[in-house]
């Protein structure tokens, strides 16, 4: 079926002026006509009609790169497995969306509009119950974790110990997302901290974000025993199968848990590694005694310890690309970075820059943006800004 994507991104530019007022309007229709569908959802609604005109707009964006666009809708589908949507669930949402958004465009809603947005969404929800459908029976939609060790190395930050009532396969350097029940039907995504072990625990380093309602209750109120729900694993910020090129990794933050997930797995296979971690103070290298054990246990391990000395985030990063361009040249190696989005993202464009670092061998999680509520002054403009909330992208397999 063939998409007109003009009309779509025209129309969504009318509605998305008062995205506030017409994602309001959408799930007050939805619910009111589909009142068994209001469990599915949070209590707090704020940040998921932030997040319904996100993945509008990352729709509508993508129907120019189909093949990102299957693999989005794909991943959508597989993803809402966990929120226990099926495929009769569908066409309530469709309805409402089109009542929404013929609502909202006024004078500018035609036949012609409405049959693309009819045909759009016939597109978007065949494609994501295709995608549910071709999961394999075995694979649960979620898997039940008991807490069975918490480790608290500073008041906003906590350790956590999982095992989940199941096998849970990943590999070294993916993520998870995590529903508590402290807030439920509110889900974040966690690095694994670890490579799989024998006895199939997953490890967490969780920071306390402002007003994260998900990191909050697993700093501040989880306790050993407490059920955790995750979803399956996700990304793609591993390392190339069979490379034994030399590994450079550059980590800040909880996002050396995520490094030494990886360093567990390249202790099978040794090579030349050099790590980069960074903070903005030296409370930030709360997991010394692990970075201690693997330098001492393998020759072929160096960790560089950058401390921030208390610096904000951008002289932070400073820190940390002065250090790393203080060793020459990157060539040929393997780069693994994790960490705050804007430091992964600097590093990423140093290294690219100035270092010789290869950019199809630089792997991180996918780099989201603060969702924007901005007003560009046209339409262009408007689908041209980057408008995504952080906690959405990460789904999107590196999309």
């Amino acid at each position: 079926m063939a998409l007109d994507p003009a009309l779509l991104c025209a129309s969504l530019s009318v509605v998305e002026r008062r995205a506030n007022q017409a994602s309001a309007y959408f799930y007050a229709h939805l619910f009111a006509n589909n009142p068994g569908l209001r469990s599915l959802f949070p209590v707090e609604m704020a940040e998921q009609q932030d997040r319904l005109f996100a993945a509008l707009t990352r729709l509508v964006v993508l129907l120019d790169a189909p093949e990102r666009l299957d693999a989005y809708l794909a991943a959508l589908g597989r993803d809402h497995r966990k929120f226990e949507v099926r495929p009769e669930h569908y066409p309530a949402v469709g309805a409402s969306l089109l009542v929404t958004l013929r609502e909202f465009c006024g004078n500018t809603w035609t036949p012609a509009v409405e049959k693309a947005w009819t045909e759009a969404y016939s597109v978007i929800s065949q494609a994501m119950i295709g995608a549910a459908a071709a999961v394999p029976p075995a694979t649960p939609a979620w898997w039940e974790a008991r807490i069975v060790e918490r480790r608290q190395p500073l008041s906003d930050l906590v350790v956590l110990t999982l095992a989940p009532d199941r096998s849970y396969p990943f590999v070294p350097g993916q993520y998870l997302t995590l529903c508590s029940p402290h807030a439920r039907r509110v889900w974040r995504p966690f690095s694994i901290a670890n490579a799989p072990r024998p006895d199939g625990t997953v490890e967490l380093h969780v920071r306390k974000v402002p007003e994260g309602v998900v990191s909050t209750a697993l700093v501040d109120a989880t306790h050993v025993g407490e059920a955790l729900r995750l979803g399956p694993p996700l990304g793609d910020a591993v390392l190339p199968p069979g490379s034994q090129r030399p590994l450079l990794a550059v980590a800040g933050g909880t996002g050396w848990g995520q490094t030494k997930a990886v360093l567990e797995q390249v202790a099978h296979a040794p090579r030349r590694t050099t790590v980069f971690l960074g903070g903005r103070s030296g409370g930030d290298h709360y997991d010394l005694a692990a970075v201690r054990m693997l330098t001492e246990r393998h020759p072929w391990l160096e960790v560089v310890l950058i401390p921030g000395q208390g610096a904000p985030g951008s002289a932070a990063v400073r820190m940390m690309q002065t250090a790393i361009t203080d060793r020459g040249s990157w060539a040929g190696h393997d780069v693994h970075l994790s960490g705050p989005p804007d430091m992964v993202r600097e590093v990423a464009g140093l290294l690219r820059s100035r270092c010789d670092a290869a950019g199809e061998l630089i792997r991180h999680d996918p780099l989201p943006t603060t969702f924007c509520r901005s007003r560009p002054a046209n339409s262009a403009d408007r689908f041209l800004m980057e408008r995504d909330v952080c906690w959405i992208n990460r789904t999107e397999l590196g999309i």
